[in-house]
């Protein structure tokens, strides 16, 4: 990994251990992953503009992730455990959240026959906004992987802009664009986390 990290973990004040811990490896992982599916979202399933604060938000949302979880992560050296393991199976199953619900949703979009309809199904069935808790797991994931408790901030942060943020805004855009069948799926369908919330 470089002479890199050492001057990065001499300027913050962090001992590196002697050797690459595998959660480095996993860390790396991770961001190659997140950066493939990032890249299929935008470039395939995206079909819309994104507005000045999301094309602001986004890239900054990415340096904390790529940034601060490979500088959190740094300092930790013991090796892969158990709670790791589960942080993977966290990533795995965040990354399969946000990406098959879009994908499931493309493909009801790409169909012309569902033109100016509201996708309720699938995943989406679950949560109407499934692909954020999505995120949220996978981005939990690489917080538990750093072995920081500051890195907790990151997630936490997240699931609060999404709940009083990011999903108010786009509950507000969805109600006014399909009106009733809005509502419907408002009342029958949870909001951000399945089966609870």
């Amino acid at each position: 990994m470089g002479n890199g990290q050492n001057f990065v973990a001499n300027l913050i004040g962090f001992d590196l251990p002697a050797s690459i811990p595998a959660r480095r490896w996993v860390i790396l992982t991770f961001s190659i992953m997140v950066l493939i599916r990032m890249a299929i979202m935008m470039f395939k399933f995206l079909h819309r503009r994104m507005p000045w604060s999301e094309t602001l938000a986004v890239p900054g949302a990415f340096a904390i992730y790529y940034v601060g979880f490979a500088l959190l992560c740094l300092p930790a050296s013991r090796s892969l455990g158990l709670f790791d393991f589960v942080g993977i199976g966290i990533f795995i199953l965040g990354s399969w959240f946000n990406t098959w619900s879009e994908y499931q949703r493309h493909t009801f979009k790409k169909d012309g026959t569902n033109k100016g309809k509201l996708y309720t199904q699938g995943l989406f069935g679950t949560s109407m906004h499934i692909n954020y808790f999505g995120d949220v797991l996978w981005v939990s994931a690489y917080a538990i992987l750093t072995q920081n408790l500051w890195a907790c901030l990151i997630p936490v942060m997240l699931f609060c802009m999404f709940a009083f943020y990011n999903i108010p805004q786009l509950d507000k855009y969805l109600a006014g664009k399909y009106g009733d069948d809005f509502q419907h799926y408002a009342a029958t369908t949870k909001k951000f986390v399945p089966f609870i919330w």
